[in-house]
């Protein structure tokens, strides 16, 4: 996944050894990888992605369940988070190629957003096969990891282990209480360039966090900054004034993948889904004066609770 990961574990039981353990998590997260990265030439993503156009493929239960939520926050966004993307990603140099030397042109985005959308995509399940209806590439990039922390957490809940905190780049899972038998409290960072500053710190237990922000992966040219996020809809990288987006959600895929839908969405356009479906939202927004906190009402508690 290109990144590293923590977990603190509380009150292990007696019949849980810790090489054995870690042994199983690192199993797990190869075996995540194995599925869905797109970095290894032969995974099952990658594999289906080299399968054929307009019939059923089989795949793994773990496969079918990710796509099938991805498709499920694609239409809850209006398109805004789109696992087939992956060709605008690399068109603007944030994908394996380096960033292009010219501004990509409105015929290359048009005919590329010809190539991309989540709508050619049909998931079963029982038994798990997935059909393209046009030859899309499937990229979880945006997903997976949470997937990936929640796979780990059902680990260690199979192993016993009540309280727990995983976390894999950032996103992360908490369930029970940390070593001081408190909510566990985890900080939301402030998007400065000059180091990792918390801006907000907050309690949660029992629940997944996710941050979405556009602040360290970018290039600017001719004073216009190109963040790495696309917006799926246009074919271009997002230019509004939200900074970053945490999601609290229950699974890490769900608050992963809504980070990113909403990222993408905006500020405005965001709020109004969190409040839509009460999730629990906190926005770093850029002002000419810094960055304003906004956050929908669900969120609310989780800030009372942390003061």
């Amino acid at each position: 996944m290109g990144t590293s990961y923590h977990i603190t574990v509380v009150d292990v039981p007696a019949a849980v050894q810790r090489a054995e353990l870690q042994q199983q998590i690192d199993a797990e997260l190869r075996q995540v990888n194995r599925e869905m990265s797109t970095y290894i030439e032969d995974s099952e993503l990658m594999r289906f992605n080299r399968g054929p156009v307009g019939q059923a493929v089989p795949v793994s239960a773990p496969l079918a369940e990710v796509v099938a939520l991805s498709l499920d926050i694609f239409r809850r966004s209006d398109g805004a988070f789109d696992v087939t993307v992956g060709p605008l990603v690399n068109l603007w140099g944030f994908g394996p190629q380096p960033e292009p030397e010219q501004i990509p042109d409105d015929a290359t985005i048009a005919s590329l957003l010809q190539q991309v959308g989540s709508d050619a995509l049909v998931v079963q399940r029982a038994p798990d096969r997935i059909t393209r209806s046009r030859p899309v590439e499937i990229d979880l990039s945006a997903i997976a990891k949470g997937h990936g922390v929640d796979r780990v957490a059902l680990l260690l809940e199979q192993q016993g282990i009540r309280n727990y905190l995983v976390e894999i780049g950032g996103e992360l899972r908490t369930l029970g209480v940390n070593p001081k038998g408190r909510h566990w409290r985890i900080g939301i960072e402030s998007p400065d360039p000059a180091g990792r500053v918390v801006q907000k710190p907050i309690s949660v237990s029992g629940k997944s966090v996710a941050t979405s922000g556009d602040y360290r992966n970018y290039y600017e040219r001719n004073g216009v900054r190109y963040a790495h996020t696309i917006d799926p809809r246009i074919g271009r990288p997002l230019q509004h004034r939200l900074a970053s987006v945490t999601v609290i959600a229950d699974s890490c895929a769900e608050a992963d993948g809504l980070a990113t839908a909403l990222n993408v969405l905006g500020a405005d356009a965001g709020l109004e889904l969190a409040e839509r479906e009460q999730l629990a939202v906190f926005m770093l927004v850029k002002t000419d004066a810094g960055f304003e906190e906004r956050y929908s009402s669900a969120f609310a508690p989780y800030l009372e609770r942390s003061e």
